[in-house]
């Protein structure tokens, strides 16, 4: 999942360097201001994908810590219902 995640996004960026460049128009300086631009865009692009990575890596550890969570919960709660059970099988004893 996470791969394809990845591939989407590079994609993206090699699609928005691609038609950011084909916008030049023809005056000489254009091209390099369109290079400057382009590069700004990527390294931005770039970015952004780091921050996307670590949010996902943050958002996978935290449902990892709540899964784990939701087991301990539920073994609890198996637990306390197999004790519940033991005492309803107890025979109810007349202590005076």
């Amino acid at each position: 999942m996470r791969f394809v995640q990845l591939i989407v996004v590079a994609g993206f960026v090699t699609v928005s360097a691609a038609w950011a460049g084909d916008r030049a128009t023809s005056s000489p300086a254009a091209p390099a201001k369109s290079l400057a631009t382009t590069q700004q865009q990527l390294a931005s692009r770039q970015a952004e994908v780091e921050r996307l990575e670590r949010d996902l890596d943050r958002q996978e550890s935290d449902s990892r810590r709540a899964s784990k969570r939701l087991q301990q919960q539920d073994q609890a709660i198996a637990e306390l219902q197999k004790q519940l059970r033991q005492l309803q099988a107890r025979p109810v004893s007349d202590a005076h």
